[in-house]
């Protein structure tokens, strides 16, 4: 594949729409006042437009779901400032790529004119590629633009991130979804709609401007092959029916919606638990992740309050396994409402936190020697296992004051158990066998 292919180059003025181009094309918008939505950055006084204002060029990262005009304020921001605009994809790019863009910009740099390389999908390129970029950021060769879907904090490299400034791109609102609608039908005259079927366009548009205008020339299309004057609501499910289901493609939404699934189930509640579980399921999550996820949460926020919740969220992954979609999905959900309903307990999770950041803290102390195993000779002689009490010969089965952490350690208490569930009982007997420790001591 030719460079060509890769990287593109466009001038800073905005070209005349293709009349023959999709209609995402067409509509692009070729001012900051074209854009719709966004308004948190681009009304007056706010971040973007302010740096519009200044004049000043600056390193940025768009993050935001797809169709909400990453690409479009990348390029609006080459217009504006005269620069000339490099476009890499990082799903097609590599290094070799990266190079020849930097050396484009090196003879911009001689021409005394600016450059802009904006990096599509930046989070699929790995840190070596990433790092990459940073020397020319630093020197000024050129402004970087990265555009992802995917939470910078975890997709794009520290050093990359300290370099550029964030911007956190939503999606479209019905209004505003409404509103590029009407731009839309003024460049197909042809399509006329119900009453009511613009709402419905923009809830399965659900945000997304481009999937909104896509939709919109594939009911052109399929109205004027069917001759029909004004598409209903029943046209439209019938000509769209591949392209209406809602699909969360991930980003910011995702994370949120995870966290929301996961809030719910420690919340106890189990409506709004299944809630987000469904609308993951049917935004294209994969059930397999939500799995993990629902173990994850047997563990971190019921643990020994009922420990069943864990055998029975593993027991939904199994299932899922084995059926796949959507048979087993039934499992997933099962697990979910049981989660939800189960006693609560971030105990066992606070004690594994709490024993790591002691261990970390702390030297590798020695095993006492009483505790030691003793399989040779040598290592019986030198008193490995001697004095050791077998806690099934004791009374209850309980070593009553004896000693398990390093002699040179003071015994900690990591775990503090609940009265929730089970965990009720196990605070319980943990508390008579501290008595039996004390009386020992005496």
């Amino acid at each position: 594949m030719c460079p060509q292919d890769l990287f593109s180059t466009e001038p800073a003025a905005a070209p005349a729409p293709d009349p023959h181009a999709p209609l995402a094309e067409r509509l692009r918008p070729r001012t900051l006042d074209d854009v719709v939505g966004q308004s948190h950055l681009l009304g007056p006084g706010k971040p973007l437009r302010l740096a519009f204002d200044s004049g000043k060029l600056h390193s940025m990262i768009l993050w935001g779901p797809p169709g909400v005009g990453k690409t479009t304020l990348a390029r609006l921001t080459a217009q504006a400032f005269g620069a000339d605009f490099i476009a890499i994809s990082a799903v097609l790019s590599g290094v070799k790529d990266i190079r020849e863009a930097v050396e484009r910009a090196r003879m911009n740099q001689k021409l005394g004119r600016a450059t802009i390389l904006f990096v599509d999908e930046v989070h699929r390129f790995n840190k070596s590629q990433q790092d990459a970029f940073l020397p020319h950021v630093e020197s000024g060769l050129f402004t970087f633009i990265g555009a992802t879907t995917e939470n910078p904090s975890f997709e794009v490299v520290g050093a990359l991130l300290s370099r550029a400034q964030v911007y956190v791109l939503k999606s479209l609102t019905p209004d505003e979804l409404g509103r590029l609608m009407q731009r839309a039908l003024q460049e197909l005259p042809s399509l006329k709609l119900a009453d009511g079927v613009d709402k419905l366009l923009a809830a399965y548009a659900d945000g997304d401007a481009r999937k909104l205008l896509n939709l919109l020339e594939q009911l052109d299309t399929a109205a004027r092959t069917a001759q029909v004057e004004e598409a209903d609501a029943a046209f439209v499910e019938n000509a769209l029916a591949q392209s209406l289901r809602r699909f969360d493609k991930g980003g910011e939404a995702f994370y949120d919606q995870i966290s929301a699934l996961h809030k719910s189930v420690r919340g106890s509640d189990p409506d709004a638990s299944l809630y987000w579980l469904v609308r993951m399921l049917d935004g294209g999550a994969d059930p397999r992740y939500l799995g993990r996820r629902l173990v994850r949460m047997a563990s971190e926020d019921i643990g020994l309050a009922d420990p069943r919740a864990l055998r029975l969220a593993l027991d939904a992954v199994e299932t899922y396994e084995r059926l796949g979609s959507p048979e087993g999905e039934l499992a997933l959900a099962e697990a979910c409402l049981y989660l939800a309903c189960a006693p609560k307990s971030n105990a066992a999770y606070v004690a594994y936190n709490a024993a790591r950041a002691f261990v970390e803290a702390n030297p590798s102390n020695d095993v006492p020697i009483h505790l030691r195993n003793a399989p040779t000779k040598l290592m019986k002689e030198l008193g490995y296992g001697r004095a050791y009490r077998y806690a099934h010969d004791e009374p209850e089965a309980y070593a009553a004051g004896e000693r398990y952490f390093p002699d040179d350690i003071a015994e900690q208490q990591f775990y503090e158990p609940t009265p929730r569930g089970l965990e009720g009982k196990i605070a319980e007997k943990l508390a008579h066998l501290r008595e039996l420790d004390d009386e020992a001591e005496k």
